[in-house]
């Protein structure tokens, strides 16, 4: 059996290797979830707490330190007389994010940081299994902050029903739609309202690659069988290898489903068609791709408003397909996108984060100060008093600063957007697994192992990787790794839990 190219199999070693290194530091702590070596409050000369907030950027590669300062003065300047916290602002690209926002928890420099649920090496169930989280459930009640979102956004995020992390107010749901450009609908002709699912598009994708486009269907180097197949399976994280099944409200095995099977061997029957570049299989597609006239499809994110919701990544004229999945409302979803107070905070620190996030979660002034840097020099408004983003030097998406409410819209932002990210959120379908989170510290190793299995395998098999006609017995020695990884133990454990979880709410 042969993979589609070699270097394919050196780019699943190399991430196996990242996964593996990355999960080699463990910090020290207590079952309080705060650090035994916590650090004194500090004060500002005027007797303000002061705290320090790490968070990544997205949208500029390399912030400007100096102007990053100056909006952290301007933030200061503005706060001062408000609450009684004077920040430091770190941001960093977001490429370099994990690992120096991680040697700056170890070395007890952060007090609030920006965190999401889908981060490998600094995500919610790392910082939760570290204890390197404050627990803030005694701290929010009557707070600014906890009466800034509906209760059942605080509940969602909770671990073992406390809370450790503070939500970025958005979509609280997961779906997924497929989008393509417009300047080609238009000179197709495509009818785009039979598009109901994946297959649907073929027909589309060789006309593309009749014409020369490089990537008929893009991936973004992912795995999509999680996203695409949410109608079927609430799954535990991005690793496709175990869920919940809907139907019958089990923890099952994924790998061995019709439907891994029916969707890795379309991916790989594309790919063998010209469709899906090997790029993709190897990690290696540009990450600007989104931003050229290379592209022909790819997948979306459903949130409210889904034709503008871009936040300034792909420049284009864009149609949206909505729909491909439902949309569901789980354990993770309220933590795409959040904040944690550092353990090794103190009570005084703690405080403060919280008075700081309800001030920016509730205030337009220190929302837009946030996100979009100060006006006139990051930003302007146009005629219709809406924000024009247009620095170099600093700019940040409203999905990664602050809640939806306070913020003044940006140019290609409705009227309503928030009415509509409300109704939205009201409309997604509760998951029959949403509160449920998988423990891993059992079975850790095991876990460790099979994710990279899942590199060398599942991600390649994800992204048409293989020959079509060896989609079976590659499945089948993706099984055989994973068991010899430890799967079975992962599986056994997952099922425990869930039972266990399952009964405790009948109770």
């Amino acid at each position: 059996m042969k993979k589609r190219t070699s270097k394919i199999l050196a780019a699943a070693l190399v991430a196996a290797m990242t996964v593996a290194l990355a999960g080699c530091g463990e910090s020290d702590g207590d079952s309080s979830g705060k650090s035994t070596s916590s650090v004194s409050a500090e004060k500002s000369s005027d007797g303000k707490t002061k705290i320090s907030i790490y968070r990544a950027s997205y949208l500029l590669a390399n912030p400007d330190s100096n102007q990053v300062k100056k909006v952290q003065d301007s933030i200061n300047d503005y706060i001062g007389d408000k609450i009684n916290v004077e920040v430091e602002l770190h941001d960093i690209g977001s490429a370099e994010y994990g690992d120096k926002a991680n040697l700056a928890l170890a070395n007890n420099e952060i007090n609030l940081l920006w965190t999401a649920s889908w981060w490998a090496t600094i995500g919610t169930d790392d910082l939760y299994r570290q204890n390197a989280a404050y627990d803030i459930t005694d701290l929010l009640p009557g707070t600014t902050l906890y009466e800034s979102m509906p209760e059942g956004i605080w509940t969602a995020a909770q671990y073992n029903g406390k809370d450790y992390f503070v939500p970025v107010y958005k979509e609280s749901y997961e779906g997924y739609d497929l989008k393509t450009r417009q300047e080609l609908v238009d000179k197709y002709g495509w009818d785009l309202s039979k598009v109901e699912k994946l297959q649907d598009i073929e027909p589309f994708l060789q006309q593309l690659k009749d014409d020369g486009i490089q990537y008929p269907y893009t991936t973004g180097k992912t795995a999509m069988f999680y996203r695409l197949y949410l109608d079927y399976y609430d799954f535990f994280s991005t690793y496709s290898f175990m869920a919940v099944d809907r139907e019958t409200d089990e923890v099952i095995n994924t790998v061995q489903t019709d439907e891994y099977k029916e969707f890795t061997k379309l991916m790989c029957d594309w790919a063998e068609k010209g469709y899906i570049s090997e790029n993709e299989a190897t990690k290696s597609t540009p990450d600007t791709l989104c931003q050229t006239q290379d592209w022909g499809w790819n997948w979306w994110t459903c949130v409210p408003n889904d034709e503008a919701n871009s936040e300034g990544r792909d420049q284009q004229d864009e149609v949206i397909i909505e729909g491909i999945t439902q949309k569901y409302m789980h354990s993770t979803t309220t933590l795409g996108s959040c904040f944690a107070i550092t353990a090794n905070s103190s009570e005084e620190q703690a405080k403060a984060c919280i008075d700081f996030l309800g001030l920016l979660f509730t205030d337009t002034k220190l929302a837009d100060l946030y996100t979009f840097g100060i006006e006139g020099e990051d930003y302007t408004l146009n005629e219709e008093g809406k924000v024009v983003q247009n620095s170099d030097s600093y700019a940040h998406s409203a999905w990664e600063s602050t809640s939806v409410v306070p913020l003044t819209l940006m140019e290609n932002e409705p009227d309503d957007k928030v009415e509509q990210y409300e109704r939205m959120n009201s409309e997604a379908k509760s998951s029959c697994a949403a509160g449920f989170r998988f423990d891993k510290s059992q079975v850790e190793a095991q876990y460790s192992a099979c994710v990279n299995v899942f590199d060398q395998y599942g991600f390649v098999l994800e992204n048409g990787g293989y020959a079509s006609a060896d989609v079976d017995s590659v499945i089948d020695e993706y099984q055989k790794a994973l068991d010899e990884a430890g799967y079975q133990d992962v599986l056994k454990e997952a099922q425990i839990q869930y039972d266990e979880w399952k009964a405790s709410k009948d109770q």
